[in-house]
């Protein structure tokens, strides 16, 4: 309990910073974007073929490659991804690449995908970093 609670206070103090510190650290270290997928039952393997299919358009977009984990014991998520947070020209150019492969993109895109999950969320965060980096934004270093 005790850790949990000095976690918190910790991200009270990281969070606690002044705008300009943290638009100056956003700049220093980029914005990931983490989500967790729970997949629909019996849409596994279609779910990783869109994702595969996506996966190809945001290559040939010269858009970096996300990092994929797959669950094997605990919680009840089957895939977690980390991916950058594309600039909106990346996130333009991905779409031009999906529409040349022939695949949706907008809505009637997150309409499709929307078949294939039970439940997902989407966090952006700032990392990787270790608890001294963490430490020191906190203290305004």
């Amino acid at each position: 309990m005790q850790s949990l609670l000095r976690l918190f206070a910790v991200s009270v103090l990281f969070f606690g910073v002044s705008s300009s510190q943290a638009r100056a650290q956003e700049e220093e270290q980029p914005l990931s974007l983490v989500s967790i997928y729970r997949i629909a039952p019996g849409q596994h393997i279609a779910f990783l073929q869109w994702m595969a299919d996506q996966e190809a358009a945001a290559r040939d977009a010269s858009a970096p490659a996300g990092q994929w984990y797959v669950h094997v014991n605990g919680d009840a998520w089957d895939f977690l991804q980390i991916a950058a947070d594309l600039s909106d020209e990346q996130g333009d150019a991905v779409d031009a690449a999906a529409e040349a492969r022939g695949l949706k993109t907008g809505p009637p895109s997150g309409i499709e995908f929307r078949q294939y999950v039970a439940w997902h969320t989407d966090t952006f965060v700032a990392g990787p970093m270790t608890a001294a980096e963490l430490l020191s934004r906190a203290q305004g270093e």
